[in-house]
């Protein structure tokens, strides 16, 4: 039998991020999520989930602490490590007058892809995300979920091998919601690593292969999601009378107030 060597497509390790006004978003954060992966950085708002985020992206500095992407330093292999990476952030920053096709092809530009190249591929990538009526109109007509998936187009146009969504499906409607989890698993069939920030936990627990919990600035719970889904206890959960997902249940759990 063969075995081939797998890599990490995201190693953190130890990594600390402490503001100009004293406040310690990151405590000594490690996890690591496997090449291929479905993976859920889950935890309640203000944890740092969207700091450590900045920190692999190369948006935020750390204070210490090593990340790879891919075995690429980002510190040393820094320009290397970004071009693994395809970002899908919390906010809709892309020029509204632009139509979607100009958006997703003029990011092509920035990674060097040529437009002869950028064109068929933003085509097929709009097409791919159901907006292939609207990628020649201005973008302000487009819906809430639909500016979403162009801002997942857009992340794509340069093939990268780690796609990053931070709460991707905020304010989305059941059907675009379902839509796009259908694309991001044929995505990870066709080997692209995801990892996820969402505050849906029942959709993480359906998507997921790995998770990791983090609340005040520190990892809390990390492993496979049968793993951490297997530190539910029912006798506790039916004496405190809610009954929510077990997921749900094992967040609430390590992240409320004692």
């Amino acid at each position: 039998m063969i075995h081939y060597l797998t890599m990490n497509a995201l190693t953190v390790k130890d990594v600390t991020k402490t503001y100009a006004t004293g406040t310690q978003a990151l405590k000594g954060v490690s996890f690591e999520v496997p090449e291929g992966d479905f993976f859920a950085l889950l935890g309640p708002n203000g944890a740092g989930k969207t700091t450590i985020i900045g920190v692999v992206t190369g948006l935020v500095n750390k204070t210490s602490g090593s990340v790879s992407v891919f075995e690429y330093n980002t510190d040393k292999d820094t320009e290397l490590a970004k071009a693994q990476i395809g970002l899908v952030g919390q906010e809709v920053n892309f020029n509204p007058f632009e139509k979607p096709f100009d958006i997703v092809v003029n990011q092509g530009g920035y990674y060097g892809i040529p437009r002869s190249k950028a064109m068929p591929r933003a085509k097929q990538l709009l097409e791919d995300l159901g907006l292939g009526e609207k990628m020649y109109q201005s973008a302000l007509t487009l819906s809430g979920g639909m500016k979403r998936r162009l801002m997942i187009a857009r992340a794509l146009i340069h093939e990268p091998r780690f796609l990053i969504l931070d709460e991707p499906t905020a304010g989305v409607d059941v059907e675009l919601r379902r839509g796009m989890w259908d694309y991001l698993r044929k995505l990870t069939k066709d080997g692209v690593t995801i990892l996820l920030t969402t505050h849906y936990l029942e959709e993480s627990e359906q998507l997921s292969k790995h998770v990791a919990i983090i609340n005040k600035g520190q990892i809390v719970a990390s492993g496979t999601m049968d793993e951490i889904l297997a530190m539910h206890d029912d006798k506790e959960a039916a004496k405190d009378g809610y009954r929510g997902g077990r997921l749900e249940e094992v967040f609430i759990k390590l992240t409320s107030e004692k």
